[in-house]
């Protein structure tokens, strides 16, 4: 019985470890140099097909960022369901091995956050990387780009399974009186301080701590260097064994301080509904810095 334990400890750290083995972030050197690797699939997002179709990365296919979440009339960027999931990603060819590579277009780097968060939540945790500064950035490399439609692929195989990183508000509720968890609002401070929304009600949720999506970020849209990544985190929290969990207006923008949490190595989640469910419920706890 004790070899038995031992064996799926073993298994279980390694299956982890295989999880972990991709980079968050990825620069074009390095795409270009593995862009033929027999697992490696590049996504890029665009709001519309026509934009990828004038312009994208050689053996890209396309993502409309609705494909992963839709908006409904429960509230904005909802995650597939698993057959709908399923569909889509085995339409563009992937595999339970698969390591996906997401590549954004001019600064939509949140609305791409939002489908690495949603890629890691349907099963594909440690499977994908961004590509740093996104298509800009190879461009600036001196990288080819391409034109016309998707590449032609064979159907996928993924089976794809929630691994519940979108969390609801009966989690956020008991994530606040946990000593091992912790809660982290995205948005810019002026908005956390009580400045006027739109919503409900303004300010943020009792309790949580700013930690705004802009400060990780330079002028070029390409994620600040670990350390200074680590002193904004450090800031709000040193320890790395508190998950945390990040919200925002509508769970997108809140996606930039995920990866920068999985970058620096945090348990990360976030509150899907956010402040448009949040502060539309009186029950729940608000508070605003200044009145």
């Amino acid at each position: 019985m004790r070899y038995l334990l031992l064996l799926v400890m073993c298994v279980m750290l390694s299956t982890d470890s295989m999880s972990q083995a991709n980079p968050v972030l990825v620069t074009p050197a390095w795409l270009d140099q593995h862009k033929e690797d027999k697992d490696l699939v590049i996504l890029q997002s665009n709001f519309l097909r026509l934009d990828f179709e004038k312009e994208h990365i050689p053996g890209a296919h396309f993502l409309w960022p609705d494909w992963l979440g839709a908006h409904s009339p429960e509230g904005n960027f909802n995650a597939p369901d698993l057959a709908a999931a399923r569909r889509i990603l085995q339409s563009m060819g992937i595999n339970q091995n698969s390591h996906i590579v997401l590549a954004f277009t001019k600064t939509d780097l949140t609305v791409t956050a939002r489908m690495f968060l949603t890629l890691e939540h349907l099963g594909l945790y440690g499977k994908v990387s961004l590509l740093d500064g996104g298509l800009e950035e190879w461009k600036k490399a001196g990288m080819p780009v391409a034109s016309g439609p998707s590449p032609a692929v064979a159907k996928g195989n993924i089976e794809p399974a929630y691994r519940q990183l979108l969390v609801d508000k009966k989690y956020v509720q008991q994530a606040l009186g946990a000593n091992n968890k912790m809660v982290v609002d995205a948005r810019l401070k002026r908005f956390y301080d009580g400045d006027v929304t739109g919503n409900p009600r303004d300010g943020h949720i009792t309790g949580a701590f700013n930690l705004p999506f802009p400060d990780l970020i330079d002028s070029t849209t390409k994620f600040k260097p670990v350390e200074q990544l680590s002193n904004y985190f450090n800031a709000v929290n040193s320890d790395k064994q508190k998950e945390m969990i990040g919200y925002c207006f509508i769970g997108q923008t809140a996606s930039v301080v995920y990866i920068a949490g999985r970058i620096l190595g945090y348990p990360m989640k976030i509150y899907d509904g956010s402040l448009q469910e949040w502060s539309r419920l009186p029950e729940l706890p608000m508070e605003k810095t200044r009145q």
